[in-house]
């Protein structure tokens, strides 16, 4: 697989990556084994990015990923993310922490999970409003300066909040939703980090599965999958956001290949720097997924994803910990 650099301090990773959450945590019943084979069928296929986060689990799928790949070290790009914090008596009740002294401890603690001894991309997960982010990148560059991380990313940050950061220490990568039903990086971020040479890596390029056309009703889904509690997959929303897909569904036939190849087609041609991280827990998704990188949009396709309408409702049910 071809690679791409993001940011300007030598990070390469592979053109498209692994998002491990689901693995986990937050879309139904779990099979270690078999994304434990998906993680080394990625490494097959060249996939080098591998995204997790200390709150998906919450804790057990950097437990996972750092299993996966025992052995096989040198072959990844281990992505991880601090900042979101979990109330262990009720895991549904969150917290935002971005001080110094939590940002040495996650790490410390993510590195024991992960059984590594340095993180790839460290990011912070999201902007914790009660702790000015020079304080936490400070703290995020000494852990570069210890040899514990090797590259500081950024995870839903507002492009005020990226400069600061920025001038503090280099980022490398900025993570935020983006696909054809979440197209608002297009209006400031990406133009701020092509300013600042920070790499982009989407996640969530194909709508929480729903850009693949295989997801038309909640109904089949998990009771304790988080979508069925996401404004975009209720009522009066997802029957506007069909649309959406029918779209992606006839231009997929025109072009014989999969919505999902179409959705991950889209996000490879906002430009290079860009490493989108498709999530699955299934090798054959996976394979599909890498496929898309031999999909080529023109003018006249990317015109047509165009007329898509603004997706209904909010990506998050809270969109507070967003953009700031």
């Amino acid at each position: 697989m071809e690679t791409t650099a993001l940011g300007s301090r030598g990070l390469t990773v592979s053109r498209q990556g692994l998002g491990c959450m689901g693995m986990s945590d937050f879309y139904g019943p779990v099979d270690d084994a078999e994304s434990i084979a998906t993680i080394h069928r990625a490494l097959e296929l060249g996939v080098t990015l591998f995204d997790t986060a200390d709150m998906y689990g919450p804790h057990t799928n950097e437990m996972l990923v750092g299993k996966a790949l025992a052995g096989r070290r040198d072959e990844a790009v281990i992505a991880t993310k601090f900042g979101i914090v979990r109330d262990p008596d009720d895991p549904t009740k969150r917290s935002v922490n971005g001080r110094p002294e939590y940002v040495r401890q996650a790490c410390d603690a993510s590195l024991s999970r992960l059984g590594i001894d340095h993180i790839d991309l460290y990011y912070q997960h999201r902007v914790d409003p009660d702790t000015p982010i020079e304080e936490t990148v400070g703290a995020m560059a000494e852990l570069v300066a210890q040899g514990k991380v090797r590259y500081l990313g950024l995870s839903e940050a507002a492009p005020a909040t990226i400069r600061r950061a920025h001038a503090v220490h280099p980022i490398s990568a900025l993570q935020t939703e983006y696909s054809v039903w979440s197209r608002e990086p297009e209006v400031e971020i990406l133009p701020t980090l092509r300013e600042l040479g920070i790499g982009f890596v989407p996640y969530s390029p194909l709508g929480r599965g729903f850009l693949t056309g295989a997801l038309r009703s909640v109904d089949a889904l998990a009771p304790d999958d988080f979508r069925r509690y996401q404004p975009r997959f209720q009522g009066d929303n997802l029957a506007s956001n069909i649309a959406i897909v029918e779209v992606v569904d006839q231009l997929a036939a025109t072009k014989g290949c999969t919505p999902a190849q179409v959705a991950l087609a889209f996000v490879h041609s906002v430009g290079p720097h860009v490493a989108p991280i498709p999530g699955t827990k299934r090798r054959r998704y996976l394979e599909e997924n890498v496929t898309a990188l031999g999909v080529e949009l023109t003018e006249e396709d990317l015109a047509v994803l165009d007329t898509v309408a603004r997706a209904a409702g909010d990506r998050y049910a809270d969109m507070s910990p967003v953009n700031r």
